[in-house]
């Protein structure tokens, strides 16, 4: 599998493993010319911004997937998240969150370990 299967199968997984936990998924790969929000769902009242991050484990080591969203890469996460809010939704007094599934692959026993960090 290359890094571009990986990274759908990934986000299939994680949105799959919300749904199963009462998460609604409103929208996947929601894309502006500054940033991407891999999984947009809801929980209650409040609005949850996913980003996905997969690893194969052969080469996970001590670098874990979700080590990967820095800052930069959170503040275009949170710069998207309130354009879906005010454009999509015409709503900024939402509540919402930022959360990170990562995702790490043991491709040889087709298994894989989920990691939820929420409201990052």
């Amino acid at each position: 599998m290359d890094s571009k299967e990986i990274g759908f199968l990934a986000e299939n997984i994680a949105a799959r493993y919300l749904e199963e936990r009462g998460y609604e998924i409103i929208a996947k790969n929601y894309r502006k010319p500054w940033g991407e929000i891999d999984i947009i769902a809801k929980t209650g009242d409040t609005v949850v911004f996913v980003e996905v991050k997969a690893n194969r484990q052969e080469f996970a080591g001590d670098f874990n997937p979700e080590v990967r969203v820095d800052y930069q890469k959170a503040q275009k996460i949170k710069r998207t998240a309130m354009l879906f809010l005010e454009h999509e939704l015409g709503n900024m007094d939402t509540e919402w969150q930022i959360d990170i599934i990562a995702v790490t692959f043991d491709i040889p026993n087709k298994k894989a370990k989920i990691r939820h960090f929420k409201n990052i």
